[in-house]
């Protein structure tokens, strides 16, 4: 999992940190790879809106979610089901 955010790296690291997450973190100040996945700028919201994007290894999108506001994010559970359903459809036949 990597997660791209907005911030310059030194404060993208600060943050990591400070959260304690374990993902790969790519920070993204000139938002180019925020921008390639659609995510959405809300001036009124003062800022960037929640993008959740699941990217199967060739790189077809296989789920996303836009948030409206910092509150609308997908919970873990929904994720977690989400890369279920792409691992059960990458994983091989059994014999």
């Amino acid at each position: 999992m990597v997660v791209v955010g907005p911030d310059r790296a030194a404060a993208f690291l600060r943050r990591f940190e400070a959260d304690g997450l374990r993902f790969t973190g790519l920070p993204d100040p000139e938002h180019r790879v925020l921008d390639l996945y659609g995510q959405q700028v809300k001036l009124l919201k003062l800022g960037r809106m929640p993008a959740q994007v699941l990217v199967d290894r060739g790189g077809t999108v296989r789920f996303a979610y836009y948030g409206s506001s910092m509150s609308d994010i997908p919970g873990p559970e929904e994720i977690e089901q989400a890369v279920d359903a792409l691992n059960r459809r990458a994983a091989p036949p059994r014999p």
